[in-house]
């Protein structure tokens, strides 16, 4: 079967997506192969839906189908308290949580001078912009507990206390070096709780 062009083909294919090794695509190729037609067709049908209908909010840099995204344009929402987060599975894990009711800006990465990412290369010039011409209180930075995200988090503050915002810092209820995507509820929810100022 290896030898089979469309197969080594859709095994390079799954191989590519992150934490996928060899094995593993193997099997999912399998398994494709094993789906009848129509189940086939509606799984690469969702991925070509997903690629041309999921962009950016134009706000606050999450994932969305509209523009500004759901959670910008909800009035239930407290638009004066911004969370700053990584990624925008950060987003679905805060959201996990039910206890933030503020808003989000997704950065997109954080500052890594070894890896070249430097304040150019994520979406913190966005966020001064929009904590300067909104009616902004509180900046909760929730980024990863690594020494990534607290240097960005320093950066940020240092950004952004001159203008009068208060900046705080989720509090260290994760550990160092996990993610925010990976952590539960209750993690969350405390961390959020205990948060400081920087």
């Amino acid at each position: 079967m290896h030898t089979v062009a469309p197969f080594t083909q859709l095994m390079e294919q799954f191989r590519a997506l992150p934490g996928i090794g060899a094995k593993t695509a193997a099997r999912l190729a399998y398994h494709v192969l094993d789906m009848d037609m129509e189940r086939a067709r509606r799984l690469a049908s969702a991925i070509v839906e997903a690629k041309e209908k999921i962009g950016f909010c134009s706000t606050c840099f999450n994932l969305t189908d509209t523009d500004p995204c759901a959670i910008c344009t909800a009035a239930k929402r407290d638009h004066t308290t911004i969370c700053v987060v990584e990624q925008p599975p950060d987003v679905a894990a805060m959201e996990r949580m039910n206890d933030y009711d503020g808003v989000y800006h997704v950065l997109h990465g954080v500052l890594s001078p070894l890896e070249g990412v430097g304040p150019n290369d994520i979406r913190i010039r966005e966020l001064v912009t929009r904590v300067g011409t909104k009616d902004i209180q509180e900046v909760i930075v929730a980024t990863n507990p690594n020494v990534e995200g607290e240097a960005t988090a320093m950066y940020i503050a240092k950004l952004l206390k001159p203008m009068g915002v208060r900046v705080t810092r989720i509090a260290h209820g994760l550990p160092v070096g996990g993610d925010l995507e990976y952590a539960d509820e209750v993690t969350l929810s405390r961390a959020m709780e205990n948060r400081r100022e920087i």
